[in-house]
């Protein structure tokens, strides 16, 4: 059974996960335990849902990636708050708002992959300036609180879950399910073994990347809503270390980078993981610094150790 879940690419992931809770845990003397896992399940869920998205696109192979993730988090945060100016009666609008958004950047994003021939970290990065400076332009300084129900929901615990943690739980399981019991699920994977094979074999490619790209953007647009919603408010930054951490959770949990193999479970260690790992560093006394050189260094880690098996073509 051992060397089973030893071959699982998600369980190393959440050993270090283990490891690092234990030893926080340990230099605290047990006494934040549940404090702890309260909040490593609440920040990480964040991370979980851009991972996700960002898991979708580097499923499709060496190239993809979506780097407008953090200023879609951004720009849906703070229209969304603005649409809905405090009143629970709007709440649902501006989720709707948000999702359409997401959508709207997805299409824009692959139109300039597609239509313009722009290798898709460039595009996605342009893309990021447009979009941050419509945020900047909406934002306008001010800080608009979210509506009294939805922070409440937001910040709030069912039978002592985060219930940002269930909506990211929620997600991770559509998200299993669309990779492993769909026909867009082995579209992708085949896509990211052999885009040509296939397109020989009678697969969608442009239209599975299309829809993959605005699935990406959709899951940015409603981290973005939750965030701003856990917060208090949308700021112009929130969405800065996501670009980052979207990447991180996918590599370390287990998803090839090469393409063509996904990780919802690794997702959930990886983002717990990062987590866990920063608030070891600031319960030992270590800096900002350290942690940034940790996580780039576990990153680069993790991508030698993956390009050390052959990539399926």
């Amino acid at each position: 059974m051992l060397n089973s879940l030893s071959g699982k690419p998600w369980i190393w992931s959440f050993a270090a996960t283990v490891i690092v809770w234990v030893v926080t845990v340990l230099f605290t003397g047990g006494s934040s335990s549940l404090g702890l896992t309260q909040a490593a399940l609440t920040f990480a869920a964040f991370s979980v849902v851009v991972g996700i998205g960002q898991m979708f696109v580097i499923t499709l192979g060496p190239g993809n990636i979506d780097l407008s993730v953090p200023a879609t988090m951004t720009l849906s945060g703070t229209v969304a708050l603005k649409v809905m100016d405090v009143q629970d009666s709007m709440i649902l609008l501006g989720l709707i708002l948000a999702i359409a958004i997401g959508i709207a950047i997805g299409v824009a994003n692959f139109a300039l992959i597609k239509l313009l021939r722009i290798p898709p970290i460039i595009a996605t990065l342009s893309m990021s300036f447009i979009v941050q400076s419509s945020a900047i332009w909406t934002n306008r300084g001010l800080r608009i609180k979210p509506p009294e129900a939805l922070a409440d929901f937001s910040t709030s615990y069912t039978l002592g879950v985060p219930n940002v943690a269930i909506v990211a739980a929620a997600l991770s399981v559509i998200a299993w399910v669309l990779l492993e019991k769909t026909i867009y699920g082995r579209w992708i994977s085949a896509i990211g073994q052999s885009p040509f094979a296939a397109r020989m074999a009678g697969i969608p490619v442009d239209g599975t990347r299309f829809i993959t790209y605005v699935l990406c953007a959709v899951l940015a647009s409603l981290c973005g809503y939750l965030l701003a919603s856990f917060s208090g408010g949308a700021a112009l930054n929130m969405g800065a270390e996501y670009l980052l951490m979207s990447i991180a959770v996918v590599v370390i949990g287990g998803t090839a980078v090469a393409g063509g193999n996904s990780n919802v479970p690794g997702i959930w260690g990886a983002s717990l993981f990062m987590f866990l790992v920063v608030s070891m560093l600031n319960t030992y006394g270590f800096g900002a610094g350290v942690r940034l050189i940790l996580t780039g260094l576990i990153i680069i880690g993790v991508i030698l150790a993956a390009g050390g098996k052959p990539a399926a073509r």
